[in-house]
């Protein structure tokens, strides 16, 4: 006997070939610890029978408004909704954005039903302005349906969802944009040797991550998606940037010693999702995305609550999508060579170093604000003229010609906050480098290691040290994982000592040593390896400077 809904939207050739319907028939587990093992196990993804009801039992449980559309809804509206159009001719509702709706094995029948669902959906959620995922997210319910009705109200459930705390699906422009901010950071810190390909073929880096819900959400086959979203229903949205991460660090395994053009990278990984049962299992890519040692859900949310506050900053509105990906600065184009000059470094060594930063302030330009060169080798000086400004860079050239430096998160006034005294402040998001003679990026020591430490409650009261920052009563002011100390049970303060300015020294990392250390009147600092960023000297250990320069990030709109 065929499961519900298998003869009436899909096509039964093409899932023969697909699903085997071997599993067990039966869960009876309550406990979300144990779901979450039995969805990564693929406890019910070799039984097309179970997957449906486990599917509708997840579902009903999703917290939702009090008035939720459901299958009854959907029979009063479809009628008058659809009309006569034919179901192939059906538009698609423009909060799509023209995405295909995948086939994922439906038959005429269901291509057609996605398409009503959809126009039903947008009926009833006037407030959804932007959600290309919907598509893939309807056509995958509707094989676990027993009718168009029940497929509408599961997706509405979907949609519906009021736990703060349990995001699902992306339904705003400004959410859209900061989600993949968002994986664009995670790549960034977790993915460093293919973002590193990223930046080599790619003249748009952002944009190539701005596709990372496309690989998830109608790239990857049936079988594929179905396992994601097997996880995605018990875990959430984590799961979604854990296995494009996981994505992206299979194709630059297979890539890697592959030629690579700038203005196919895109497509060529589209391509590769689309064939990715040529490289790898759904259970092996389930098992990749597992083993990325991510920080927590609440953290993940800090950082999107950060990305947002950055492009309503810029004008992006929930509602908006007219300001589409082309006027985002991307960041092989937030560092124009007509424009930029530097004692220090290239064009292309300061396209690396913004590849590195923050999504957030990759959108911006680089704006000189200190130059040892033009304002003196003073130290004082050096304060004035960055003072004001969040974040700034930090590049020093040595008469050896060595080139290292540091990504500073925090404004150098907060220095005075010690009454002359040096003392430490900044947050997680700083790192210190080198280009020459080799390119190496030293990061927090708890984003390599987060297992080093447990992640503080949001609403836990701010510890009273390490110095950082007051805080905020505004969420969005907290910003994300990789900023505040405060957000992390840490065993040691020297693993938060991130910036020091006193009168005669500036101080880089502390704890066992310091990255960077140089004396009052910029003539000679020294390196070596600190707790903060547990690194390797930047340069020669003690090292005469030749020139520094202090860049801060200018948004190309206030020009």
């Amino acid at each position: 006997m065929d499961p519900p809904g298998y003869n009436c939207f899909v096509d039964r050739d093409k899932m023969d070939a697909a699903v085997q319907d071997l599993g067990p028939k039966e869960l009876s587990c309550t406990e979300l610890q144990e779901l979450k093992q039995l969805a990564r196990q693929g406890y019910w993804a070799r039984s097309y029978a179970l997957r449906g009801k486990v599917y509708q039992r997840l579902i009903r449980d999703i917290p939702c408004r009090a008035v939720t559309p459901d299958a009854s809804v959907y029979s009063d509206i479809v009628g008058k909704i659809v009309g006569k159009h034919s179901t192939s001719s059906l538009p698609l509702p423009e909060f799509v954005d023209n995405t295909q709706v995948p086939s994922y094995c439906l038959n005429t029948r269901g291509e057609g039903a996605v398409r009503k669902i959809l126009l039903c959906i947008a009926n009833q959620f006037p407030d959804v302005s932007f959600c290309p995922a919907l598509p893939a997210v309807v056509a995958l319910l509707l094989h676990y349906s027993t009718d168009e009705a029940q497929c509408f109200e599961n997706a509405c459930r979907i949609l519906a969802c009021n736990d703060p705390s349990r995001k699902l699906v992306d339904q705003s422009f400004l959410a859209f944009e900061s989600s993949c901010m968002t994986f664009g950071d995670l790549v960034n810190k977790y993915c460093q040797a293919a973002h590193k390909l990223m930046v080599a073929v790619s003249e748009d880096v952002l944009q190539v991550y701005a596709d990372w819900q496309r690989w998830l959400f109608g790239e990857l086959p049936l079988s594929y998606f179905a396992r994601v979203f097997d996880v995605f229903l018990v875990e959430g949205y984590k799961v979604l940037y854990r296995v494009a991460l996981a994505i992206l660090k299979f194709f630059h395994k297979v890539r890697a010693g592959q030629p690579l053009e700038s203005d196919s990278v895109k497509q060529d990984i589209r391509t590769f999702v689309r064939d990715i049962a040529k490289t790898v299992s759904p259970e092996k890519l389930l098992e990749k995305a597992f083993a990325i040692r991510l920080f927590s859900r609440k953290e993940i949310q800090l950082l999107q609550m950060a990305n947002e506050k950055a492009l309503k900053q810029k004008g992006i509105t929930v509602k908006q999508k007219s300001v589409s990906l082309s006027k985002r600065q991307f960041v092989h184009l937030a560092v124009h060579a007509e424009n930029f000059h530097s004692e220090i470094v290239s064009v292309k060594e300061m396209r690396d170093i913004w590849s590195w930063v923050p999504e957030r302030f990759a959108l911006c330009q680089p704006l000189l604000l200190f130059s040892s060169l033009q304002h003196g080798y003073s130290l004082t000086r050096f304060y004035f003229q960055c003072e004001g400004h969040e974040p700034t860079l930090l590049l020093i050239k040595t008469t050896q010609k060595e080139v290292c430096g540091a990504y500073l998160s925090t404004d150098w006034s907060e220095r005075n906050k010690f009454g002359g005294k040096v003392g430490f402040f900044g947050t997680g998001e700083c790192f210190v480098f080198r280009l020459q003679p080799e390119v190496q990026r030293y990061e927090w020591v708890v984003i390599k290691h987060p297992e080093l430490t447990k992640p503080v409650p949001l609403e836990a009261p701010a510890a009273p040290s390490p110095p950082c920052r007051p805080v905020s009563s505004d969420p969005a002011d907290r910003l994300s994982p990789f900023l505040a100390a405060r957000h992390f049970n840490l065993p040691s303060k020297t693993e938060s000592m991130f910036m020091a300015g006193g009168n005669d020294c500036l101080i880089i990392g502390g704890g066992g040593g310091q990255a960077l250390y140089i004396d009052g009147d910029l003539n000679r600092g020294r390196t070596g390896h600190c707790d903060t960023f547990n690194n390797q000297p930047l340069c020669s250990e003690n090292f005469l400077i030749s020139a520094v320069e202090a860049w801060g990030f200018q948004d190309p709109d206030t020009q």
